[in-house]
């Protein structure tokens, strides 16, 4: 049987409250479960202590018994500490992709540069064809002795 220990939502409609529970893997997120060994409420502070309680004791006990915390549990086990170690070794994930735009954000933003550096073209061209093209006004001097 594998078991994981993991997060079973409790709480209500945008009130959120979970349990860190030992569970089969193959049971329901919010069903049944082997034993209850911890609390975590999202909505508390970071630094209160309240946001996450868990039985170090219970917690390294069922990890040797081979139970695999989920990310976010492990996260919580790397943090607290036993005998002068973490209950587990969680390291941060890499995914150096996550922040960049989709394919069709990335075409808009390439379509936008073409068009702003068509722009910026058109405006240095009109800047230096007059100054060329330009016809030498003639004086209205000449206009007046002509008649």
């Amino acid at each position: 049987m594998a078991l994981k220990i993991r997060l079973a939502r409790g709480g209500s409609k945008k009130r959120p409250f979970y349990s860190v529970v030992v569970a089969d893997a193959r049971a329901p997120r919010d069903g049944r479960f082997i034993e209850k060994i911890g609390t975590y409420d999202p909505r508390q502070p970071k630094d209160s202590e309240n946001r996450v309680k868990i039985d170090a004791e219970k917690a390294a006990e069922w990890v040797r018994k081979g139970a695999q915390p989920t990310d976010r549990v492990a996260r919580f086990l790397s943090a607290i500490e036993v005998d002068g170690k973490p209950i587990v070794a969680w390291t941060h994930g890499n995914n150096p992709n996550k922040g960049e735009p989709g394919k069709k954000a990335q075409e808009r933003a390439k379509e936008r540069e073409e068009k702003a550096a068509a722009a910026a073209e058109a405006a240095a061209e009109a800047a230096a064809a007059p100054a060329e093209e330009a016809p030498a006004e003639e004086a209205p001097a000449e206009e007046a002795a002509s008649e």
